[in-house]
Order: C-alpha cells, then sequence, then structure tokens
C-alpha cells in the first residue's frame, strides 16, 4: 500500500497532508514551528501502516496533537479516529452537531462499504459557523457549508489565506449529494455564498485529490 504524504509551508502555520485509504481522502496535520501543538483534519488512516506512518510523523516532529478536526463524518474522513483515540487519549473531537448522526450509524455505514468499522469517539465539542478554533499560534474558522451532508465545514486560515475544504469543493469539482442529509442546491448555495466570498488567491486544499484556489473554482468549476 503506497502512502502519499505532502509538507507545506505557508508563513507560520504548516501542514502535511497525507492521502489514506482505497478512496484516496487527504488527511491533513496543522502545526508550526513555534509550538508542539498540533490539530488532524479528518483522520483517514485505515491501514495499519497508515496508522504508523501518521503517528510516526507527529512524534518525529514533538508534536501534541490536542484536536481533532472533522470537516465531516462519512466514513472514509473517520477511519482512524479510534485509532487515534487511543494513541492520543487527551484529544477533544471538534465536528458539526449534525455529524453526530455518521458517529452513531457507523456500522451502517461500514456495510454500505463492505468494511468493519470501529466505533469512533463521538465529537466532544460541536462546532458552529463562525467560530474561531486555536491550533498552534494560528486560528482556523469554521465555515459551515451544508450540501454533501447537514453537518459539513470547512476550516479557514485567513491569516495564512488557506481553506480546508474537505468535500465541499474540489478542483472542478462539488462532493456528492446523494447520500444521506445530501442536497445539490445546498452544496451550490454554500459554495457561492460562503466559499466564493473569500479572496481568490484563497488556496484550497480539499478532501480529496489536488489543491487548487478560489478564483479558479469561482470562474473554471463546471458544476457552479
Amino acid at each position: 500500500m503506497r502512502i502519499f504524504a505532502y509538507e507545506f509551508r505557508i508563513y507560520k502555520m504548516k501542514f502535511k497532508k497525507f492521502t489514506f485509504n482505497l478512496l484516496q481522502e487527504n488527511t491533513y496535520v496543522v502545526y508550526d514551528e513555534n509550538s508542539s501543538d498540533c490539530a488532524i483534519i479528518d483522520p483517514g488512516n485505515f491501514y495499519p501502516e497508515e496508522g504508523v506512518e501518521l503517528v510516526n510523523f507527529i512524534k518525529n516532529h514533538n508534536l501534541v496533537p490536542s484536536k481533532v478536526l472533522f470537516t465531516h463524518c462519512h466514513l472514509d474522513h473517520i477511519f482512524g479516529a479510534r485509532f487515534l483515540a487511543e494513541e492520543f487519549p487527551l484529544l477533544q473531537w471538534y465536528g458539526h452537531q449534525e455529524e453526530q448522526y455518521f458517529i452513531d450509524n457507523v456500522q451502517e455505514q461500514g456495510e454500505m462499504f463492505g468494511v468493519r468499522m470501529d466505533v469512533p469517539p463521538s465529537i466532544s465539542h460541536y462546532v458552529y459557523d463562525g467560530e474561531k478554533i486555536s491550533v498552534a499560534d494560528s486560528e482556523l474558522q469554521v465555515i459551515h457549508t451544508p450540501g454533501h451532508s447537514r453537518g459539513c465545514v470547512c476550516y479557514y486560515c485567513e491569516k495564512d489565506n488557506i481553506l480546508f475544504s474537505g468535500d465541499t469543493l474540489f478542483c472542478s469539482g462539488i462532493g456528492r449529494t446523494d447520500l444521506h442529509g445530501g442536497s445539490m442546491e445546498a452544496i451550490i448555495n454554500s459554495i457561492q455564498t460562503k466559499l466564493f466570498v473569500l479572496p481568490e488567491d484563497t488556496m484550497v486544499y480539499c478532501g480529496h485529490s489536488g489543491a487548487t484556489t478560489i478564483g479558479y473554482e469561482k470562474h473554471s468549476n463546471p458544476y457552479i
């Protein structure tokens, strides 16, 4: 199993992207040079070697994860949650209240994809639109973007001009809307009113595939 990992430097904030599991989901570790604190966005590690790769990166960089930030809780974005809870018992779990549904019904999710799931921890902190979450010396603002699911959120760092978009917005694509709580009308509205108002040079790091910019998607995305 090949694991893809990329490290980025954006002003004070740094992050590393891992591409995990059969659905090629992107997991991000967000940190900076001035603090040991870090957050993990969407732990999708499924295979044992993926979990080892993720934990080794954290420990080799002397980081201490305090938070897991869910953009949403579809199966491929929470595969590694139980593993991380056992590795780092003090983690706090952040996500929108609507996403608890997928955690409560994780076994049914697993059956849909033919995999057995360990039950993830419940969300311990329900995020809300406009909330600012501290990660090391940076802040990530929660942007509620329903459509892919009712509780989808993006995390935006205004200082560094970057957006972690989960499965709301992709490079030349958008998230699927045929699962529980999905809505094509809602996701288009979320993108147009919540994301396309951001600066056009905002870098967008997605839940799958490569990065893009708000400007490119605003003018070129075929779904919008």
